[in-house]
């Protein structure tokens, strides 16, 4: 007798592609903050040494997109805004966040729709933390 097998939807970690592409995405965000002179201002918010932010944001990323969720279990009632406390978050850094979001996850070469979906929710984020469109 074949088992029933479980069926659920597959969630936006596993679409995209799991924690390689979610680490894809992390290196080449920080790799443009720390590059490109278009995120100047984004930059100088950052200590020196990006590492421990990388892997952070990887962490962050893995569980906001639905796969394990370390992050959050380690860092019990966090959420992005309180992380964040303390950090002035203007709207030229939060512009800056958004762009180098988006342009990193649409050349981490993940589906192109989910992308844009994902890259527009998480451009959000940062727009709101930046004060954008209250």
């Amino acid at each position: 007798m074949e088992q029933a097998r479980e069926t659920r939807p597959r969630t936006a970690y596993e679409l995209l592609g799991g924690k390689p592409m979610v680490g894809r995405i992390v290196d080449r965000f920080y790799d443009l903050m720390d590059q490109d002179p278009a995120y100047t201002e984004l930059r100088a918010l950052h200590a020196p040494d990006l590492a421990p932010m990388r892997g952070s944001l990887a962490g962050f990323l893995v569980a906001w997109l639905g796969g394990p969720r370390d992050w959050f279990e380690e860092r019990p009632g966090m959420c992005m805004m309180s992380a964040h406390r303390g950090v002035t978050m203007t709207e030229p850094a939060a512009r800056q966040w958004a762009d180098a979001m988006t342009r990193a996850v649409h050349d981490a070469d993940a589906d192109p729709a989910l992308a844009e979906g994902v890259a527009q929710a998480l451009a959000g984020m940062a727009l709101n933390m930046g004060g954008v469109g209250r």
